[in-house]
């Protein structure tokens, strides 16, 4: 399992220059994880490229069901603890820094494009351009 923020998911569904890299990612592990806070980033993305014209109503909309099945059983909740020594040790936000306590909870990588997080938390953040 791999924790991915909200961009990494929104590559995986919308068309732009990391969607393949996105893909190979969901290949290689597709047991993704998100805080709960992916549904509402999620949605201002949708947000973005439904006011854009890049999609439909009803395609965000569709889109975001779709994410939100694929997440189902992989969205948690974040210790406010864990969130608050990650923004103490970082000049993250606290919406990234629940990504980042996340992964730190499970163990595991958190997959970003944030150059912010990757410099403050390189030990656990991974940009996705590393994928084979």
């Amino acid at each position: 399992m791999i924790v991915v923020d909200s961009n990494i998911l929104a590559y995986l569904y919308l068309p732009g220059p990391w969607a393949a890299a996105a893909e190979s990612l969901f290949e290689e592990d597709p047991h993704w994880a998100a805080p709960s806070l992916w549904r509402s980033e999620f949605r201002n993305i949708l947000a973005g490229f439904l006011r854009r014209g890049d999609v439909g109503f009803e395609q965000a909309c569709a889109l975001q069901r779709e994410a939100e099945a694929l997440m189902a059983e992989s969205t948690f909740d974040v210790d406010t603890l864990s969130v608050f020594e990650h923004v103490a040790h970082s000049d993250c936000s606290t919406y990234d820094c629940e990504f980042v306590a996340l992964a730190h909870q499970l163990g595991t990588r958190l997959f970003t494009m944030d150059k912010k997080i990757l410099r403050a938390f390189p030990d656990r953040a991974v940009p996705l351009t590393l994928i084979p």
